[in-house]
């Protein structure tokens, strides 16, 4: 946030996460002349100037700081603040009824256009489809991703040049390439369309694209995830575009970040028919059900609490018994462990309530993640180059020891 002069400012809880403190510490901080405390109207507690909250770390971390530190990374990008989602200080599940293509403009430029598209070349799209086409049936869709990607890449001359202009010119015709690549249908179909088409099948309710709309425009940022910041340092080495959404891609593809929605299916695709049943089998084993509470929020995930919103509608065309069965699972789970649904729970509902490829929320989550990515991407090619380089502890055997 900013103050009216122009400072940034953090809030108490930032500050103290940037200080590795208590809050209360930050407010003895405050008493012992150590920090300034400012008042914002519209904002709960007291906020702090950045400069001074980072002059004070760095008198206990100047000498570990001064070859790279990661934990400064200042962004204009992803507010995450109590309990809201915010992309350049818009409340993204308010963005979430806009398409895809205007919220991913809007991250990476600030400007947000009501008409906003992406042309595809389809001689490429047909390159990649060809790429495509030699893979395993049954391989993941990310691995799709992931490939689709680097055959782009090699039609695009331009990608070294890492300008602002031409980075998001690339991520464009990224972004509407793979899409169309992972579809069946025509290159000239909007994103979204692209990537339903590659979900679904032919009987698959049509009004569920409205869902998925607002998934892909909820998972786009989340702030500095692992691979959020696996982009970072690609693209502090000043890595293309491709190659650093490719660092992302590596970095997701694992059990507890792009894969993290998996266990939930399973578990729901079990409870759909019996879900007190389920439940009951589920803690008998001792095992945490899955899809519930999460590091960053303490009380909600505005990012379920939309799309969970949106599959209760009846005009979204979503299977009424999966609804129903994943309401009474957040019920219970909710009032036994003071816990609440995250976006991974939401995903896993949404794939089963319209029939999807089961690795459906591992494809959004991925997919959709590229916006986030490019804007991080944006934001260090304007850093000094090569700045990660954090000091490692060597615990091996001493010289001469032998």
């Amino acid at each position: 946030m900013t103050h009216a002069d122009g400072r940034n400012m953090l809030t108490t809880a930032q500050a103290a996460a940037r200080l590795g403190v208590k809050p209360e510490t930050v407010y003895a901080y405050v008493s012992r002349g150590l920090l300034t405390s400012t008042r914002l109207p519209g904002v709960r507690g007291s906020v702090f100037d950045v400069d001074e909250v980072e002059a004070l770390a760095g008198r206990d971390t100047a000498r570990r700081t001064d070859i790279g530190a990661v934990e400064r990374i200042r962004t204009r990008i992803t507010l995450i603040d109590d309990g809201h989602l915010y992309y350049r200080g818009r409340d993204a599940v308010e963005l979430s009824s806009r398409t895809f293509e205007s919220v991913a403009h809007f991250v990476w430029t600030g400007e947000l256009l009501d008409a906003t598209r992406f042309v595809a070349d389809p001689v490429v799209v047909q390159r990649c489809r060809d790429a495509l086409g030699l893979m395993a049936p049954n391989c993941r869709s990310i691995d799709r991703i992931r490939i689709a990607v680097d055959i782009a890449s090699t039609y695009r001359p331009m990608r070294f040049d890492t300008g602002s202009t031409s980075v998001v010119r690339e991520a464009e015709q990224l972004l509407v390439t793979v899409a169309a690549a992972l579809g069946r249908g025509s290159a000239d179909l909007p994103i979204a369309e692209s990537l339903w088409d590659a979900i679904t099948s032919d009987e698959t309710d049509p009004n569920g694209l409205t869902v998925l709309q607002a998934a892909l425009v909820l998972m786009s940022d989340h702030g500095l995830a692992a691979s959020t910041l696996g982009v970072r340092v690609a693209a502090s080495t000043r890595a293309n575009l491709y190659s650093v959404v490719a660092a992302g891609l590596g970095c997701i593809d694992g059990p507890l970040h792009g894969s993290a929605a998996d266990p939930v299916i399973r578990f729901m695709s079990s409870a759909i028919d019996d879900p007190i049943g389920a439940l009951a089998t589920h803690l008998r084993s001792g095992e945490r059900v899955p899809g519930f509470g999460h590091v960053i929020y303490t009380d909600r995930d505005p990012r379920a609490e939309e799309l969970l919103r949106l599959l209760r509608d009846p005009a979204h065309g979503a299977d009424p018994t999966v609804v129903a069965a994943a309401d009474v699972v957040i019920e219970e789970v909710s009032n036994r462990f003071d816990t609440f649904p995250n976006s991974d729970f939401a995903l896993a509902t949404f794939t089963l309530a319209y029939g999807l490829r089961a690795d459906t929320p591992e494809t959004v989550f991925a997919f959709a993640r590229i916006v986030g990515w490019t804007a991080h991407a944006l934001e260090e090619y304007d850093e000094a180059p090569l700045r990660f380089r954090v000091p490692g502890i060597y615990t091996g055997t001493r010289p001469g020891s032998y």
